[in-house]
């Protein structure tokens, strides 16, 4: 049965593949990607340009970084499953992984309930499963969730991920929206030089620029691929999400 807020599998299965063929293997193969974490019918088509950079033949592991948006953590936490339903397939969580990262002594253990509850991993596990499916039993995943990290401790994680991100059989995808806009936000800055969805873009593409900046090794690239908006705000009334999709790809 597919899961309640899903649509059927095999309607599930078309829309994605929909959106993945609208999108143009530009910057691939793909080791990590930035994809967004919203509902699909706002950033399902947005995020198949991130998912179509990955390349099936030589992914093994996929570490899934996704922010906690209801539980309040200072470092990252990981999951107390076996695996994880999808309406296409299950997916195998990696207990190799886990134990490896457990063994750092940086990370805890969240419950079931947070693990349901949490939208920003779950929203990619069918983008995961549709662009693996000829690969169902060779790969598998590791998710992760990211509390509200001190400048010490992303450096920290960043030191115990990096060996994982430089092995060229994994993927790390980061679940991340971008800007979020509007007064229920508590964030409503402007330019009285642009209308709002306009400034918000050119804030949003500020911050790319930034986090491309931060692969200038010779050996990345990071690239955007594509840029939306849950709505376009032009009144301070409005609100609006940002998503983003990119890719990192390391010779």
């Amino acid at each position: 049965m597919p899961k309640p807020g899903y649509p059927s599998c095999s309607e599930l299965s078309r829309q994605l593949d929909l959106w993945l063929s609208k999108a143009d293997l530009t910057h691939g193969p793909a080791r990590a990607i930035i994809a967004p974490h919203a509902g699909y019918s706002y950033c399902g088509a947005c995020a198949a340009f991130a998912y179509r950079q990955v390349s099936p033949l030589v992914v093994k592991r996929i570490f899934i970084l996704g922010p906690s948006h209801h539980v309040r953590l200072r470092g990252c936490a990981l999951s107390s499953l076996d695996k994880y339903a999808t309406p296409l397939y299950d997916l195998t969580i990696d207990k190799q992984i886990y134990a490896e990262l457990e063994a750092t002594g940086q990370f805890e253990f969240m419950d079931v309930q947070t693990d349901e509850d949490e939208h920003s991993i779950e929203m990619h596990l069918p983008y995961i499963a549709k662009v693996m499916e000829e690969f169902k039993t060779a790969f598998t995943i590791i998710p992760i969730l990211v509390g509200s990290l001190s400048p010490d401790r992303e450096a920290k994680y960043g030191a115990i991920l990096a060996p994982y991100l430089a092995d060229p059989q994994n993927l790390v995808v980061v679940s991340s929206d971008f800007c979020h806009w509007g007064s229920r936000f508590r964030y409503t800055w402007r330019d009285g030089n642009r209308n709002i969805h306009q400034a918000i873009e050119w804030l949003d593409h500020q911050a790319c620029e930034k986090l491309r900046c931060q692969s200038g090794a010779p050996q990345m690239s990071m690239k955007f691929l594509k840029y939306a908006q849950s709505s376009q705000c032009m009144t301070m009334r409005d609100s609006s999400v940002s998503y983003a999709s990119a890719s990192l790809v390391m010779e």
